[in-house]
């Protein structure tokens, strides 16, 4: 019997292009090929690469040369590109990196396993639900658009993504569905902008509607909603969540910024008022409301005067969970003809700036929580100190803290333990569990 040939696949950026690497993984296993997490053992390495700002080009062909080793090095005979930076620089990178066999874009994936083989056309189309979980057993991401109608000033997602676009209600349900039969526990909603969803498809907010058809599935706890944008996060949208038991009370809010002069020039819709509003909107509605924003520093109209005031917006008002990335200029976007005056070292200054003030503010929002008793999700264990490390509702997997705990049981990764918190620091909480 012929053994079956192994693939390695490197996701490099964000969720969204991670699952896509699912999808992809996907339609590899379905045709017959096996995925291995050892680059030296794949028979072909496939990186899905970022192309969204400079820092992660570099990390995108840092990585294509790294896996073009392994063809001298391993026994990989093909190397394969595909994603972001690969579908921003087709007509350029072929030359520069002749290491590489086969090169493809964002909408691409289902053309892999023809195209490996020399075989020419496409696989037939499948399940999303189907896809090859790169995410712990316990949760996963659902993306319900791909592309992005904003436009702002410094984003290359557009010209790479195209136009937004949602996919159907009834498309998503059946892969949480699927999603949620497999075991799965936390269920990330995700787009480029998550609260557009359905404007395209149905001409109105589509996102109430579809959290409630998600709520209603079996097996799935906690529904977590990711990029949610101000101008689109409604009335409406905040009742469904209020509603919908398992849909936790976090929402990441990327406002960039909050001068109105640096906004107008991101071509960001909103300005710090309506900002602020929000922000206590939310908070008078429910105190228990995790807040999570990323802002911008060092774009080219941030003056010293501006970065100012968004360091008295964020203390002001507060985000008990801030990202902060300094400016990077990207050819072909509306920003470019802006240049880049603000010295780097000028950016990282003001970056580090920010961090300090948003530290005192998430120890502070922390400090509140001890004490009290929350439903911790486990995700693992520390083998060294022997406590289990899990999350809360308030904390999102790979991007925020963790809760560290004494469990008074055995727990497997996705179960539910009830966990007082006995200490805070910036970033991670530490509690006991307690009897339910």
């Amino acid at each position: 019997m012929k053994e079956k040939q192994k693939i390695g696949v490197i996701s490099l950026g964000c969720s969204k292009n991670r699952v896509d690497s699912e999808v992809m993984m996907g339609y590899l296993t379905r045709a017959g090929y096996e995925i291995t997490n050892d680059p030296k053992a794949a028979d072909i390495l496939i990186v899905n690469t970022c192309g969204f700002i400079e820092s992660a080009k570099q990390e995108s062909i840092n990585t294509i040369l790294e896996m073009a080793a392994y063809k001298t090095a391993g026994v990989c005979q093909k190397l394969v590109v595909t994603g972001c930076l690969s579908e921003r620089y087709r007509k350029e990178l072929p030359s520069e990196l002749p290491e590489v066999d086969l090169w493809l874009g964002v909408r691409e994936y289902e053309k892999l396993p023809a195209l490996l083989k020399g075989t020419g056309g496409a696989a037939p189309a499948y399940p999303w639900g189907q896809r090859v979980l790169s995410t712990p057993a316990h949760y996963a991401y659902l993306r319900i658009a791909d592309g992005c109608d904003n436009r702002c000033a410094y984003c290359a997602i557009p010209g790479i993504r195209g136009n937004y676009v949602s996919r159907p209600v009834e498309e998503l349900a059946e892969e949480a569905e699927a999603l949620a039969e497999r075991g799965v526990k936390e269920l990330y909603v995700i787009a480029q902008d998550t609260t557009r969803y359905g404007f395209d498809r149905y001409g109105k907010a589509m996102l109430p509607e579809l959290l409630q058809r998600l709520n209603a599935i079996p097996g799935l706890v906690w529904i977590r909603l990711l990029y949610a944008y101000p101008d689109t996060l409604t009335p409406q949208v905040l009742d469904t969540m209020a509603e919908c038991e398992k849909v936790v009370k976090y929402i990441d809010l990327p406002l960039q910024h909050a001068d109105d002069g640096v906004l107008r020039s991101m071509n960001r819709r909103g300005n710090a008022a309506h900002y602020a509003a929000l922000i206590d909107e939310l908070r008078r509605r429910d105190p228990a409301y995790v807040l999570r924003t990323t802002y911008m520093v060092g774009f080219p109209t941030e003056t010293e005067e501006r970065f100012e005031a968004l360091c008295r917006f964020a203390q002001e008002h507060p985000f008990d969970r801030v990202g902060v990335f300094t400016y990077s200029p990207e050819e072909g976007t509306p920003a470019e003809p802006l240049g880049d005056p603000v010295p780097q070292e000028e950016k990282e200054r003001r970056a580090a700036k920010l961090m300090r003030l948003q530290q005192k503010i998430s120890l502070a929002f922390h400090q509140a929580r001890v004490g009290k008793t929350y439903d911790v999700l486990v995700d693992g264990a520390d083998e060294r100190s022997g406590l289990l490390i899990g999350r809360t509702y308030g904390e999102a997997a790979e991007i925020d803290g963790v809760v560290a705990f004494v469990p008074n049981t055995q727990h497997a990764p996705g179960d539910l333990a009830r966990v007082k918190i006995t200490e805070a620091r910036e970033y991670d909480l530490f509690g006991e569990e307690t009897k339910r």
